[in-house]
């Protein structure tokens, strides 16, 4: 959880003046968490805080916001139609184009009373800034600080058919993927790509293969059954967190062969997961997209990668 910096300025270009709400505290029980943020336009929002009159009051508030930053409290009872039973304050910043120009891309603090900036917080940025020191979403001593949102996965999704395309609706709004998507032309992708999704049509993908980080994740699931294998091959002989393949048990079985016989270990070959997803869900894409999302998010996973990025 962080300061999507990123996505502000993607809504600030579009929508003009945008106004983000994000959870700067919480007493008691909330329907999100600290560092929880929406996006509010003139006709419009993205993101949550957490739903209920709290979110509905809250976009209605920011679309009237003349200042240009508000501390506000609230309590979560009764009152709002919520059984909650804490309370939550909410941050309030309008922003324009130059606003977010100013915007520094590490950790972000500000406030809504004018004072100066404590000490307090001026040893947590120099901590962040100078030893890498990621700071949690927190209310300090009236001040609102953040670190700057960097997703820390790279995930690669080779082929934007309908199962290709279903993956990325499905993952991309999720806050720590940055996703890469390939393909062999321009036509093959949908005319519409959603924001933070680099798209990369290439004549030859598995050439691509040695421009992907060693610690990327990679979904291969393209149009031909020539190319699956040539990516496999290609990352087997690169390097990769996780690779899974689209297919059935005889097309794997297939692939294990041919991949033995490209010069591959078995023990290297085992590395790739195939299928993907859960087969119990069925062969629409929809659901193949859910079980493939569900494999990637599930708690096993995250443990792995938290002891990869440590490591």
């Amino acid at each position: 959880m962080g300061f999507d910096l990123e996505a502000l300025r993607e809504a600030v270009k579009t929508h003009g003046k945008v106004t983000r709400v994000v959870i700067a505290a919480i007493k008691g029980s909330s329907p999100r968490e600290v560092g929880a943020a929406m996006l509010v336009w003139k006709d419009g929002q993205s993101g949550t805080i957490g739903g209920g009159v709290l979110e509905y009051e809250a976009a209605q508030a920011a679309r009237t916001q003349i200042v240009s930053s508000r501390l506000t409290h609230h309590a979560l009872g009764p009152d709002m139609g919520q059984c909650c039973g804490g309370a939550v304050s909410l941050f309030s910043e309008v922003f324009d184009a130059k606003a977010v120009n100013t915007l520094d891309d590490t950790v972000i603090a500000r406030t809504a009373a004018g004072s100066d900036m404590p000490l307090s917080v001026k040893r947590l940025l120099a901590a962040a800034r100078g030893q890498g020191i990621a700071p949690d979403p927190q209310l300090i001593d009236g001040w609102m600080v953040e670190p700057v949102h960097k997703p820390a996965r790279n995930l690669w999704i080779w082929g934007a058919g309908h199962v290709g395309r279903a993956l990325v609706n499905v993952l991309h709004p999720l806050p720590d993927l940055a996703i890469t998507w390939v393909d062999t032309a321009p036509e093959r992708f949908p005319n519409t790509v959603p924001n933070g999704v680099t798209v990369v049509p290439v004549a030859k993908p598995a050439e691509l293969v040695r421009h992907a980080p060693t610690n990327a994740e990679h979904l291969v699931l393209t149009y031909s059954h020539n190319l699956d294998l040539e990516l496999c091959n290609r990352l087997l002989s690169h390097d990769f967190r996780f690779a899974g393949l689209i297919g059935s048990a005889t097309k794997w079985a297939r692939f294990r062969s041919r991949l033995a016989a490209l010069g591959h270990m078995p023990e290297r070959i085992n590395r790739i997961t195939c299928p993907i997803g859960d087969p119990g869900l069925g062969k629409h894409p929809q659901m193949i997209a859910v079980g493939v999302a569900a494999d990637l998010l599930r708690p096993t996973r995250q443990n792995e990668l938290k002891k990869d990025l440590s490591a």
